[in-house]
C-alpha cells in the first residue's frame, strides 16, 4: 500500500476525491509540519456514501454470515500482513511512539475485526416457549444504513471498534474517521478493495465534525449512530438525532479515579500508575487522571511517582527508547497547558512537568509536553472535575474507604475506575460503590472483547463490545406462533 499525499474518500468501493475539491491540512504532531492534505467533505459527499451505503445494502444483510466472515477475516489479514506500515501511519499522524501503535493501536484493530467476524458466527436468538401452546422466537435484523464516527486518539483501533460489529451484523457503514488523524482510515479503505469488500458495504467520508459528522447525524438514511468522543459534542449529536428517533451508542469523557490502598502489591502499583496515568500521552479516555493514595502511603508513593515519570523518555516517536511522544495537535497542547495554570490558581503545586518539552533538531516545532504531576488540590475543584486528556495527573491522600468514594464518585463522569489492594472484601465494596462502568482491581486496561464497554453518567449511552455491540447493530422482533 503506498502512503499518499492527498487522502480521499471511499465511497461505493472507490477512493474519490471531494465534490468541492477542497482539502485539509494534516499535520505530523511530532513534528508541527503539514504532511499530507485531506477531503475536507460535506453533506454533498455524505449524501453520495449514504446513497452507496443504501444500494449495497440488500445484498450484504442477505448475503449469509459466512460470507460476512470470510470477507472480514480478510481484512484482518491484510491489515496484520501490513502491521508496520499501518503503524507508521498511526505513529506520524497521532505523534505516539512507533513502538505503541505497533503493539496496542493496530494489534488490536485487525483483532477487533476478527473477532466480530467470529462472533457472528455464534450470535444466537431468544425463545421462549408457553404453556398455551404457543412459542415465541426472536429474530434479529440490521438496522439498515449506520453512521460511525471515531476520534483521534486511538485511530484505528476504535475505528474498527464500530465498522467491525456493524458490517458483521449485516449492516453498510458511513463512518468518519477525525480529521486530525486520517491516515489508518485511507490504508483501511486500500485493505478493503483488496479484500474484495463488495462497493458500498463500507464508505469512508473525511473531514471536519461539524461538517461531515453533523451531516452524518442529520442524514435521513442514517438509522443508527455510534460515536466516540467529546462529552459536549456528544449532547449535540444526541440532540440532532432525538428528532429523527435514530438509535444511539455515545462512548464519551471521563474523569477517572486511580484509588491506592496502603496494602497494594506496590511495585505492580507503581508500574502500572505510571502507564495509567501517562500511556499515549495521557490521551486515553480510561487513563486514570486522579490518584488517591490511603495517607500512611502517600509520601513514599509520591517520592517513588515523581521519580519513575522523570525518567520517561521524551521524543521521537521511531526511537525505540521513547515512552512519551507528541500530543495531537498545538490546540490541544495549549488547552492542556490552560489546565496546568488552572490547577495553579486553585492552589496547586506542579511536582513534575507543566510544561512543553523543548527538544532540537527536527523536533524543534513538535507538540511535546513534559508528563505533569500536581498535588493539593481539593478533590471538587474544577482541574479535579473536569476532563484534560492530556499527560496530566493530581495526587492527594484520603483516610477512610467512605472520604475515597466521595472523592472518586464527585465528578459528573463515571467511565471507569482502578482499585489497588489486596484485601479482597474490599474490592468488592469499593467495585460495587464506584460510579464506572468498568472498575479494574489491581490491574489497568485490561480487556477482554467479549465484555460490554461503556460508561454511567455523562461517560456514555448504552455499551458497546461483545453481544452489546452486535445487539445495538441490530432490531429484535418477535414472532409468535400458535400451535
Amino acid at each position: 500500500m503506498k502512503f499518499d499525499k492527498e487522502i480521499r474518500n471511499y465511497i461505493y468501493g472507490e477512493l474519490v476525491p471531494p465534490i468541492s475539491g477542497n482539502y485539509i491540512d494534516n499535520y505530523n504532531p511530532a513534528l508541527g509540519t503539514v504532511y499530507s492534505q485531506i477531503p475536507d467533505s460535506d453533506e454533498k459527499d455524505v449524501h453520495r456514501a449514504v446513497k452507496a451505503a443504501s444500494r449495497a445494502l440488500p445484498a450484504w444483510s442477505r448475503c449469509g454470515v459466512n460470507k460476512r466472515f470470510r470477507i472480514l477475516t480478510r481484512i484482518a489479514d491484510i491489515i496484520e500482513q501490513n502491521l508496520d506500515e499501518f503503524a507508521k501511519a498511526e505513529a506520524i499522524d497521532t505523534g505516539k511512539p512507533f513502538s505503541v501503535a505497533k503493539a496496542i493501536d493496530i494489534t488490536r484493530a485487525h483483532s477487533n475485526i476478527r473477532f466480530f467476524a467470529t462472533s457472528i458466527l455464534h450470535f444466537a436468538s431468544e425463545s421462549h416457549h408457553m404453556e398455551s401452546e404457543a412459542i415465541n422466537y426472536t429474530l434479529r435484523r440490521p438496522i439498515g444504513v449506520v453512521g460511525c464516527i471515531s476520534p483521534w486518539n486511538l485511530p484505528l483501533y476504535l475505528f474498527t471498534w464500530k465498522i467491525a460489529p456493524a458490517l458483521a451484523t449485516g449492516n453498510c457503514v458511513v463512518a468518519k474517521p477525525s480529521e486530525m488523524t486520517p491516515m489508518t482510515a485511507y490504508l483501511l479503505s486500500k485493505a478493503c478493495i483488496e479484500a474484495g469488500l463488495p462497493p458500498g458495504v463500507l464508505n469512508i467520508v473525511h473531514g471536519l465534525g461539524h461538517k461531515a459528522g453533523q451531516a452524518i447525524v442529520e442524514h435521513v438514511g442514517t438509522k443508527a449512530i455510534s460515536f466516540t468522543g467529546g462529552t459536549e459534542t456528544g449532547k449535540k449529536i444526541a440532540l440532532t438525532a432525538a428528532t429523527s428517533f435514530k438509535k444511539l451508542s455515545l462512548e464519551l469523557g471521563g474523569k477517572n479515579p486511580n484509588i491506592i490502598f496502603g496494602d497494594c502489591d506496590f511495585e505492580k502499583m507503581m508500574e502500572t500508575t505510571v502507564k495509567s496515568s501517562f500511556n499515549n500521552q495521557g490521551q486515553i479516555c480510561l487513563c486514570g487522571s486522579r490518584i488517591f493514595v490511603e495517607r500512611h502511603l502517600y509520601e513514599v508513593f509520591k517520592t517513588e511517582f515523581v521519580e519513575r515519570v522523570r525518567k520517561l523518555k521524551i521524543g521521537d516517536p521511531f526511537n525505540a527508547k521513547t515512552k512519551q511522544g507528541a500530543v495531537v495537535s498545538k490546540a490541544h497542547m495549549d488547552k492542556v497547558l490552560s489546565y496546568v495554570e488552572l490547577a495553579k490558581s486553585e492552589g496547586g503545586t506542579v511536582l513534575n512537568g507543566g510544561e512543553p518539552a523543548r527538544l532540537r533538531g527536527k523536533f524543534k516545532e513538535g507538540y511535546f509536553l513534559k508528563p505533569t504531576i500536581i498535588e493539593g488540590l481539593p478533590y471538587d475543584c474544577r482541574t479535579n472535575q473536569e476532563e484534560i486528556f492530556g499527560p496530566v495527573v493530581t495526587i492527594m491522600p484520603f483516610d477512610t474507604e467512605e472520604e475515597v468514594l466521595l472523592y472518586a464518585n464527585s465528578t459528573s463522569f463515571g467511565l471507569s475506575a482502578t482499585v489497588w489492594t489486596e484485601n479482597i472484601s474490599r474490592a468488592q465494596r469499593m467495585a460495587d460503590q464506584l460510579d464506572a462502568g468498568i472498575v479494574w482491581i489491581n490491574t489497568w486496561m485490561t480487556r477482554d472483547l467479549r465484555t460490554p464497554f461503556g460508561g454511567m453518567k455523562n461517560s456514555g449511552l448504552g455499551r458497546e463490545g461483545g453481544l452489546e455491540a452486535l445487539r445495538f447493530f441490530t432490531e429484535p422482533k418477535n414472532v409468535c406462533i400458535k400451535f
